[in-house]
């Protein structure tokens, strides 16, 4: 239960400082140390210069060495409780152990 208040105030709190007051969010670019690395925020998601959610290696990091899988889990893979493309944050707090064939399942519908 308060796992999923900490989601839900964290999803608000991001959502606002995003959104903002009119529910929509600015797009915004911006170009890395290299000039082959680009990023683009649009609608709050940062995406790469193919137009994929980029993700954070660290938060994933952490969210698997706080649950005690340091090399993963057979048989299960890390998915965002609020899916990153829906406003989620990539952050341990939004993230939880799905087994492979719900994740599949879960992609479908997605």
């Amino acid at each position: 239960m308060k796992r999923m208040i900490l989601v839900a105030a964290t999803v608000a709190l991001f959502s606002a400082t995003v959104f903002g007051k009119g529910g929509h969010a600015a797009s915004h670019s911006s170009v890395g140390s290299s000039s082959s690395h680009r990023s683009t925020y649009t609608y709050g998601v940062a995406r790469d210069s193919q137009g994929r959610i980029e993700r954070s290696s660290s938060a994933r990091d952490a969210f698997i060495r706080q649950t005690g899988y340091p090399q993963g889990r057979p048989g299960y893979v890390v998915d965002h409780i609020i899916p990153l493309k829906k406003g989620g944050v990539d952050a341990p707090s939004n993230m939880q152990w799905q087994t492979t064939s719900a994740a599949k399942a879960k992609d479908r519908i997605e």
